[in-house]
């Protein structure tokens, strides 16, 4: 319900699809399960577990949902099978077998172990914040992050989001922050950050659950470290760990945020609505104040 770690890509607020457009669209790649030889199968899934549309809105929010479901086989199960096969082939015929023989063996095991195999099952979800014209997703790991808003785009026929080019880099406001014992704005320092040095061999220092305006800790940035990673709490509300690309991890919403959230009903939907709209909000505050220190977007 709550994204504890996200991405994020500017959209252009000019071109936004419509809320039904979406909806559409991603019945049209909707998930079904693995069947068969399949591997894998991945499709867009109701987005909460209440409802079974594949867009869910709150105010101006919409979130969707991709799902992917792998088979579980693992390798050593078909070679202790490949073993036997080929021991008994050796003892019965009397021949060894050749390396071709062996992968003809091991891909007819491989055909007649999948349809039986267990699956498994994972989401990753993001919402388009239409007020702001941001699409968050809920992942910090730039290669998944980029998997969803391809399967978004390629679903939507085109989506126009871009990654968030600020004029200074994160790094350079982090390492800013730090070396003046303070952040700036609605934002303070927390207790953990990361420091790298430059070079192909360059050191990395994990600094964690300790006051960062120590002069050891400073003393790396004294000494040519750029931070990499930073802990940052936000207006008491929200606390985060902001990286060196803009994502945004181990997202926690202080106790003032899940107690305005609960306050709007006890039951599942009216809960989901009322936690997506103030994480949404929160979230985007913060991502635009966030913006501005790191000196604006730019085309």
């Amino acid at each position: 319900m709550w994204f504890k770690q996200i991405s994020f890509y500017p959209l252009n607020k000019n071109n936004l699809p419509e809320v039904e457009q979406i909806n559409q669209a991603l019945a049209e790649a909707a998930f079904a399960p693995c069947m068969g030889l399949d591997w894998f199968t991945e499709g867009f899934a109701p987005a909460v577990s209440f409802d079974e549309s594949l867009v869910f809105s709150a105010n101006n929010s919409h979130r969707v949902a991709l799902k992917k479901e792998e088979k579980v086989l693992p390798s050593a199960v078909i070679k202790d099978i490949l073993d036997e096969k080929i021991t008994l082939i050796e003892q019965e015929e009397a021949r060894s077998i050749g390396r071709k023989e062996k992968m003809a063996l091991k891909e007819q095991i491989t055909d007649d172990l999948l349809p039986r195999a267990f699956t498994k099952s994972s989401r990753s979800q993001a919402i388009f914040d239409y007020d702001r014209g941001y699409l968050i997703i809920n992942s910090a790991t730039a290669n998944k992050a980029e998997a969803l808003l391809s399967k978004i785009r390629q679903a939507l026929g085109g989506l126009e989001a871009t990654l968030p080019n600020t004029a200074l880099s994160p790094s350079t406001v982090m390492t800013n922050w730090l070396l003046q014992g303070a952040a700036e704005g609605h934002f303070e320092l927390d207790s953990d950050c990361e420091l790298k040095g430059t070079g192909e061999t360059a050191p990395t220092v994990r600094i964690s659950k300790q006051d960062l305006t120590e002069e050891e800790v400073i003393n790396h940035v004294k000494n040519g470290k750029v931070v990499t990673q930073l802990g940052l709490v936000w207006q008491e509300r929200i606390r985060f760990v902001l990286t060196q690309d803009f994502a945004l991890k181990r997202i926690q919403y202080l106790d003032l945020l899940q107690d305005e959230a609960s306050e709007h009903g006890d039951d599942m939907a009216s809960l989901t609505t009322a936690s997506q709209i103030i994480m949404i909000e929160s979230l985007g505050a913060m991502l635009d104040e966030l913006v501005v220190h790191l000196g604006g977007l730019q085309k």
